[in-house]
């Protein structure tokens, strides 16, 4: 199961304009997942990370080499026009949300780290993406069910003790109200 620890995913409701080309389109899919850069004056150009991902992972399958399909950070930096320190802070969202996966290989024996799309195709690492969020929004599902159980729960209890407490109150009451005759005054009730 996923969790989104402290990452906040935002979903936003973008639509593209008439005819959009694949850079609208690519901008447009970051934004409704809340992949964008949030701060004013960031980078608007990390939709170019996502269709380099999307073209890399479609030559690695023409060409059977799966290598073809990685990212270094230090490249996917420069497709978004900002440093590798930066572009670390946004790939936790994208990581997080099931996009992309960090993966290593090895090239003229060195170990190379990088990211590729979670799928084959782009669409397929969507589906992931959209898994993640469907199971967070499931466990926010139970866990609704639960308060209310537990509210319902909490109620009830409650009722019950003030039902206790009104009980014992009213035995105390009548306790309290009960008369003692003095036995001088009391008369038998049949005379023989």
């Amino acid at each position: 199961m996923n969790t989104f620890a402290d990452t906040k995913i935002i979903l936003t409701n973008f639509e593209p304009g008439l005819n959009p080309s694949s850079d609208d389109l690519a901008n447009v899919i970051l934004s409704r997942t809340g992949l964008l850069p949030r701060k004013k004056g960031s980078t608007d150009r990390m939709h170019h990370v996502l269709l380099e991902l999307y073209e890399r992972s479609k030559q690695a399958y023409r060409k059977k080499k799966p290598e073809l399909s990685i990212m270094t950070v230090e490249d996917m930096g420069l497709f978004a026009g900002i440093s590798r320190q930066t572009m670390y802070d946004y790939l936790g969202r994208w990581t997080e949300l099931g996009l992309i996966a960090k993966t290593s290989f090895v090239n003229d024996g060195k170990v190379i780290i990088g990211y590729k799309l979670n799928g084959p195709t782009l669409e397929r690492a969507f589906e992931r993406s959209i898994s993640a969020i469907q199971a967070n929004l499931n466990t926010t599902m139970t866990l609704i069910r639960e308060l209310q159980r537990s509210v319902k729960n909490e109620k009830i209890s409650e009722a019950q003790k003030i039902n206790q407490i009104d009980k014992r109150s009213n035995v105390e009451n009548m306790e309290a109200e009960e008369i003692d005759i003095p036995e001088t005054e009391q008369k038998p009730l049949i005379e023989a």
